[in-house]
């Protein structure tokens, strides 16, 4: 191709040309005028033929005159014809060959995704199903300390059966159940981020056929070991001892024996669930793992733990923690 056959139009007939229509500039590249609603616009078109007799076009972007995000001066888009004439030179299709860079540029966009970041939203895509806050708190607990600071910032298309192994073998046989819900939930996290297009392949934390023949099963390195009970006849100079003490930690404890509780129901009530004129703390069925509310009496005594705490905010035992009950059990 000559070089008269290309470059024809003028910088100065590019800027000032208002009349629509089609303006070849050569070799397939043409300058296209429209009037729009809001007046002339101009782009820049690419035409070829494709098998001998099919034409196809190309838009290369809107016309500018000089650099501008987004627009296209007369020197690239002339640039960009040159490319996909030799495109065409070498087989390729210059449509279909923009199309894919495309969708490669938004795959590896989405395969860029840390694990961290795909944690993130697993959590606050589900937090709305979980039962309180408590469980959000123990997911984004256990990932910051034995997961992301091994894996967070990693691409989650990145993460493998060894990077898994890597968060899993140091705490598998020192903090077995603990390690078993982190497995989980890394399984949970890279199946969600295959759902939404951030990773390929299979589940390299899946335990089934996989990380079953990595790990020793949990019940052959950990044996559950429950807490030794209290004997019955010990109870009540238990809570004597209980009733001297005044921090809050001690009043929490003292509520939850009474109330037949578990600590973290008792750390959670709020002033809204109790009604003292009718003797009845009601947990609401979003805190309890039948699903269903559950009313427990007021006995005198736990009216009076009551009486002596400060209404400051939501919560009854606004400042006892379950560290602050276990401290005061062992020191009696």
């Amino acid at each position: 191709m000559s070089r008269r056959e290309l470059n024809r139009l003028s910088a100065k007939f590019v800027e000032t040309i208002a009349d629509p229509g089609r303006y070849a500039d050569g070799g397939g590249l043409y300058l296209q005028v429209s009037q729009g609603k809001h007046g002339v616009t101009k782009s820049w078109l690419f035409r070829y033929m494709r098998g001998g007799t099919t034409s196809r076009e190309m838009g290369l972007g809107p016309v500018s005159t000089s650099k501008r995000d987004g627009f296209v001066t007369t020197k690239e888009a002339r640039d960009r014809a040159l490319k996909a004439r030799e495109s065409l030179k070498a087989g390729l299709d210059p449509l279909e060959a923009k199309r894919s860079s495309i969708v490669a540029a938004r795959l590896d966009r989405a395969r860029a995704v840390t694990f961290a970041q795909c944690a993130d939203e697993y959590i606050e895509g589900h937090a709305a199903g979980w039962k309180g806050s408590k469980h959000a708190r123990d997911w984004r607990g256990t990932l910051a300390k034995y997961v992301l600071p091994e894996i967070g910032g990693l691409p989650v298309a990145a993460i493998d059966t060894a990077l898994v192994l890597k968060v899993l073998k140091p705490i598998w046989e020192t903090k077995t159940k603990t390690a078993v819900d982190v497995r989980s939930r890394i399984e949970l996290i890279l199946s969600w981020a295959k759902i939404h297009g951030h990773r390929d392949g299979e589940n390299p934390a899946r335990w089934k056929g996989h990380l079953d023949n990595a790990l020793p099963k949990p019940s052959k390195v950990s044996k559950v070991q429950h807490h030794p009970a209290m004997p019955y006849a010990d109870v009540p100079n238990f809570l004597a001892q209980l009733r001297g003490k005044t921090a809050f930690g001690a009043l929490a404890l003292e509520w939850t024996i009474l109330a037949a509780a578990r600590s973290d129901e008792t750390l959670g009530a709020e002033w809204a669930e109790i009604d003292v004129g009718k003797k009845v703390w009601t947990l609401p069925a979003a805190r309890m793992k039948a699903d269903a509310d559950h009313r427990v009496p007021l006995t005198p005594r736990m009216l009076e733990i009551l009486k002596s705490l400060p209404r400051s905010g939501k919560y009854v035992f606004q400042g006892a923690s379950t560290s602050r009950m276990s401290m005061m059990f062992s020191m009696l």
